[in-house]
């Protein structure tokens, strides 16, 4: 174990002392934050407000519109959180694409610790920091409901918000991993950052609401742990905000928003519990660790 805790606080250590890396991780954020909260989330809130005011009869529209906005704006810090969990580990992970590059893996590998130990060090790493950074986010998130006027999320709220990222970090930080096992020089790694870094937000149905997209996409995005890993936190951050929100309404209106914005994720008749969402992440973790501890048995390094 001292082993591995030596590797988890060396990887953390070189991740945050590179300024730039922590600078780009914290810019993507706030990159979906300014797209959705001026432009996408400003579009979302509008059309929600049309809708209440069609659906509802006679409504207080100063409300609907108050309503509206902080109900997108928690949707979109869900999908904010989701996008950090994947960037954050991915960005952390990339300390062994580096160390392979600079020749210092190879000397990792005849040291008498064993691929194990060394896989975890990595995998945690990124789940230690991946988890700091997304809670750092939750908590800027507040801060700024704060400042807005609005309400702030319940300690139940936070605390199960809280496991969900660690839940979350730790899946994509085992994909991560199996990720650079794939990959051998840091410009590879570069461009696949920037890959998963602008499809993450439309897998997950975060820059676009679930609707928008045809069938078989929400299909195909039905199968990935993005969504769900989204989607529960959504539910969480969103419950209370809908009840207000859609006070008044037909019965059902709430439940045909949390689908159609991608908090309720739907197999035909069936909604996916929060429990199986889990399981469904826990499923993936589970194939990313067996797949990368039979490739780490036989990778060979560069």
């Amino acid at each position: 174990m001292k082993e591995i805790g030596y590797l988890v606080k060396r990887n953390s250590l070189l991740f945050l002392r590179e300024r730039s890396a922590v600078f780009f991780s914290l810019l993507s954020m706030l990159i979906v934050l300014a797209l959705m909260v001026i432009f996408l989330g400003r579009m979302n809130s509008q059309a929600l407000v049309d809708l209440l005011s069609e659906w509802g009869g006679e409504r207080d529209r100063a409300a609907d519109e108050r309503n509206a906005a902080y109900l997108i704006q928690l949707w979109t810090l869900a999908g904010i959180l989701v996008v950090n969990a994947v960037t954050v580990t991915l960005t952390v992970t990339g300390s062994m694409v580096q160390d392979e590059t600079e020749k210092r893996l190879a000397a990792f590998y005849v040291t008498p610790m064993s691929r194990l130990k060394l896989s975890l060090g990595y995998i945690l790493s990124a789940w230690l920091v991946g988890t700091g950074m997304c809670l750092l986010t939750l908590a800027a998130g507040e801060g700024y409901f704060a400042l807005r006027g609005y309400g702030l999320l319940g300690a139940g709220s936070v605390l199960a918000l809280g496991g969900m990222i660690a839940l979350n970090t730790f899946v994509f930080a085992t994909i991560a991993y199996l990720f650079a096992l794939s990959v051998h020089n840091s410009s590879a790694w570069s461009g696949l950052l920037t890959i998963v870094g602008t499809l993450v937000g439309f897998v997950g149905g975060i820059y676009l609401p679930m609707d928008s997209l045809s069938a078989p996409v929400q299909s195909a995005l039905k199968c990935l742990p993005v969504l769900h890993g989204a989607s529960m936190m959504r539910e969480v951050c969103t419950e209370e905000a809908i009840v207000e929100t859609f006070a008044g309404m037909p019965q059902g209106a709430g439940d045909i928003f949390r689908e159609a914005m991608g908090i309720s994720v739907m197999a035909g008749e069936h909604k996916f519990s929060p429990g199986e969402q889990v399981l469904i992440l826990l499923l993936y973790a589970i194939i990313a660790i067996v797949a990368g501890a039979a490739l780490s048995r036989r990778r060979k390094l560069r």
